[in-house]
């Protein structure tokens, strides 16, 4: 999916989520809850997925 389609479906700014992707910014739990949504998964499967990475460092 592109940031622009995501950005679309999550009702985000397309250069935010350009932002979020290289770590520039900290998304909120609002934020991450619209992502969540516009992925179509559970907001608690990004968590795990985060957790996972800093597990691995």
């Amino acid at each position: 999916m592109s940031q622009e389609e995501l950005a679309f479906k999550s009702n985000l700014d397309r250069t935010y989520i350009s932002m979020l992707e290289r770590g520039i910014c900290q998304p909120t739990l609002n934020t991450i809850f619209s992502l969540s949504k516009a992925l179509n998964t559970m907001p608690s499967e990004m968590f795990k997925l985060v957790e996972n990475e800093y597990e691995l460092e």
